[in-house]
């Protein structure tokens, strides 16, 4: 599968790992930064990736933070993107099931590392179920932004 990952400076550790990781399971990566460990704002790498979500450029993205919401904010403010903030498994597992979520964002000051890895690969792993939950994804994705 091909992922967009994305980080800030709070990220950038599980970003590498999860490259590593993904990579070894023989995903193919697109890297979206950030390129260095310092201080950065993370709507841009949020957007960035999301953005390669939308246009059909990679199937799934992922994206990391301090605590993974205000990058999952970010991701979430381009039309089909549906970016969800998970700390456990049941999490992910529905919101792949039932709402079919085509992004994650990690909270890399909230989960181990060890999570973070069973959080993507349950991300990646879990079919979206269809069904009357597939009419519900539409009705979502066709909300206007207010």
């Amino acid at each position: 599968m091909k992922i967009a990952i994305g980080s800030d400076h709070a990220g950038y550790d599980y970003r590498r790992m999860l490259i590593s990781h993904l990579e070894a399971a023989g995903h193919e990566i697109i890297d979206c930064g950030c390129e260095e460990k310092v201080s950065c704002d993370y709507p841009v790498y949020g957007r960035k990736a999301a953005r390669l979500v939308k246009s059909g450029a990679c199937e799934r993205g992922v994206v990391i933070c301090g605590t993974g919401f205000g990058i999952s904010l970010a991701a979430n403010r381009l039309e089909g993107i549906r970016c969800v903030n998970c700390t456990d498994v049941l999490t992910v597992r529905m919101a792949r099931l039932h709402n079919n979520a085509n992004m994650i964002a990690l909270g890399a000051r909230v989960i181990g590392e060890d999570t973070a890895k069973l959080l993507v690969d349950t991300f990646l792993e879990t079919p979206h179920e269809g069904g009357r939950h597939a009419l519900r994804v539409a009705l979502i994705d066709s909300l206007p932004m207010e």
